[in-house]
């Protein structure tokens, strides 16, 4: 899992980073409310660790953000030491998934992360992305522009995919690299040869062009300013 951690709290974000990086999934940290939510909107994650007392925006006006103003279906599962049933219920209504209570076992939160997920996937069993014309279909992992089906390599489609999540925002060349290969990326820029063959899917019989690149920073997968969209 990749997992946004949103907690001000520095020996506990130390002791989720011991457990949870030995495992083998990957945390961002935020340490305020308003950078967790810039990261929650424009990085791509798997589930989303909320803590309630927060500098600069608190947890719940965290929530109701991405939920009402976003969009968002992150899983969301709130870590607070708030445990009265006034306080889970706003929490609840607020957009959480789960609400665990401090002090807690990190193999709870594991596993309660992972039954989100799981959840998640079946909630939604067929769905899609959509940028203006292009499509992904998350079950069948079809991929279409204007009606038209798109023949992609595997890594290409997992770029795609990325890509369209994160849309309109950039992906770093650096997500995109773990995204494909983990923590041991290939040596050369593979990653430049799979950006290539996705543009020339994607883009190359079509006059609108969606994958862009940013000097130094990544790609992104958007309709450039000014040009009609289909919405997402």
């Amino acid at each position: 899992m990749r997992l946004l951690v949103i907690e001000d709290n520095r020996q506990l974000v130390a002791n989720l980073f011991d457990y949870f990086e030995s495992r083998g999934h990957v945390l961002d940290v935020a340490p305020d409310g308003i950078t967790g939510l810039h990261l929650a909107t424009t990085q791509v994650y798997d589930a989303l660790i909320l803590d309630w007392m927060l500098p600069r925006m608190e947890g719940p006006e965290v929530l109701r953000r991405l939920r009402a103003e976003h969009a968002s279906e992150l899983p969301v599962i709130m870590l607070t030491a708030r445990d009265e049933l006034p306080d889970k219920i706003a929490g609840f209504r607020a957009g959480a998934d789960d609400y665990l209570t401090k002090p807690f076992a990190l193999p709870e939160l594991e596993v309660r992360l992972d039954a989100l997920l799981l959840r998640a996937q079946g909630r939604n069993p067929h769905k899609r992305l959509q940028v203006a014309d292009l499509v992904l279909d998350l079950a069948t992992l079809e991929a279409q522009r204007a009606g038209q089906v798109l023949h992609l390599y595997p890594a290409c489609r997992k770029l795609l995919e990325v890509l369209m999540r994160a849309s309109p925002a950039a992906v770093t060349r650096q997500q995109l690299e773990f995204a494909l290969w983990g923590d041991e990326p290939p040596d050369g820029d593979l990653l430049r040869s799979h950006v290539y063959e996705l543009r020339r899917s994607v883009d190359g019989p079509f006059a609108r062009k969606l994958v862009h690149t940013l000097p130094r920073v990544g790609y992104r997968l958007a309709v450039q300013e000014g040009e009609a969209t289909d919405g997402r």
